[in-house]
């Protein structure tokens, strides 16, 4: 499918990247096939199911709302005739469903269409449409997650993982057909609390305290998100709105707004909030990242000078009391340092290996600004680890804390 330059631009890249990599997974291949072979002996009848458990509101029954999809439409650079329904719900829901016979099906709960104000709609219009220009329907997570053979465990979390990023993705297009951060913002508040305008008076600064209390409570590595986090598909609203103020502050949506760069470090930091702490998994996947980050950190912080108080004290803020010792072989972790890279690239995700490289970011940082060994050290990890070295550069300059 034929995704518009502008659509394709404002896609984040960590939903873009596990995309392509979840799209080659063997497992997701599999499923994938199954559904296809499904299709072509029974034929799911989206269409069918939609004209007999919801009303489809034509172009005379709901013509601003048609006119806002033709909005959405043209900005997301789509080329395909849409169906809008409405079905009956008090709960506040949108969906879009995969395209069948040429044509896109948009369903939205009654109570929603009643509640939003025209921002809002648009927002939610914009969302919907998003996950079809992102080609999110072509990851089966329902189907591999709920299937009879459950997924390993680092391709749950993979899935999982992706799923929270699809959702910001899938918010920027919604941003981008709104226009109004203010809308965008009411709505999510909607969506999260069920309220509508009538009831409270939305205050999008006291919403997003939520996300500032949400860090204080995981200022500690090691803390870690609570594992019902981890196993969400969408991330908290509080968290999206503040995601979604990132990308409103960019030069996406602003002429002298921020780097597209510093958007996504500032986004997969907030996100970090979500996924579970690797300084106290008990995952290969974690302890290859522990590794990574032990070894990492004392090259990088004995690269310029040798190791001062300061990176000691931030290294055992890491590994905890006692963990540095003047007995450690600096020389061998150095020898060793590709191989942990290596291993971590193969286990982790982009986004996992983003969290060890950004703590390794705190370490240059411990005695101010990183000196360019340092950067250097920096660098040749980002380059074992497939990311580009703007990351190191931002996240050097970025108010960051250790996950």
């Amino acid at each position: 499918m034929s995704i518009s330059t502008e659509a394709d631009l404002i896609r984040c890249v960590n939903d873009r990247d596990l995309s392509e990599l979840l799209l080659k997974d063997r497992t997701v291949k599999k499923v994938n096939e199954q559904i296809t072979r499904m299709e072509e002996k029974t034929p799911s009848g989206v269409r069918r199911r939609l004209l007999a458990t919801s009303v489809r509101l034509s172009q005379r029954m709901a013509p601003d709302l048609h006119k806002m999809a033709d909005s959405c439409v043209e900005k997301l650079g789509m080329d395909i005739p849409l169906e809008l329904y409405v079905f009956a719900s008090p709960q506040y829901n949108a969906m879009c469903f995969k395209p069948q016979d040429g044509r896109l099906f948009v369903m939205f709960a009654s109570s929603l269409l009643e509640a939003f104000t025209d921002s809002e709609l648009r927002f939610v219009m914009g969302h919907e449409l998003g996950h079809h220009v992102y080609e999110h329907h072509d990851i089966p997570i329902g189907y591999i997650l709920r299937g009879e053979t459950r997924p390993d465990p680092r391709l749950a979390m993979q899935l999982f993982t992706w799923s929270r990023y699809a959702e910001i993705s899938a918010d920027r297009a919604g941003a981008h057909c709104a226009q109004d951060m203010h809308g965008v913002a009411s709505a999510l508040f909607k969506l999260a609390s069920g309220l509508s305008s009538k009831t409270i008076k939305f205050n999008m600064e006291d919403f997003l305290k939520q996300v500032d209390e949400m860090q204080l409570e995981d200022a500690e590595p090691g803390q870690g998100a609570p594992k019902e986090d981890w196993f969400s598909t969408h991330p908290f609203s509080p968290l999206r709105v503040r995601a979604l103020k990132l990308f409103d502050e960019s030069s996406f949506m602003k002429k002298d707004g921020t780097k597209p760069v510093d958007l996504e470090v500032g986004v997969t930091g907030l996100m970090s909030l979500m996924e579970p702490s690797y300084l106290e998994g008990r995952t290969d996947t974690a302890e290859a990242m522990r590794r990574l980050l032990f070894a990492g950190a004392l090259v990088v912080a004995n690269a310029h000078e040798g190791i001062s108080e300061e990176e000691v004290a931030l290294f055992e803020k890491f590994f905890g009391k006692g963990a540095f010792s003047d007995g450690l072989d600096l020389d061998a972790l150095d020898r060793d340092l590709d191989e942990r890279i290596e291993t971590v690239k193969e286990l982790a995700s982009l986004p996992q290996a983003m969290q060890v490289l950004r703590d390794l970011c705190l370490v240059a940082r411990a005695e101010g600004d990183a000196a360019d060994e340092e950067i250097d050290v920096l660098e040749r990890i980002a380059d074992g680890l497939g990311i580009a070295h703007s990351f190191v550069c931002t996240s050097l300059e970025a108010d960051v804390e250790p996950d």
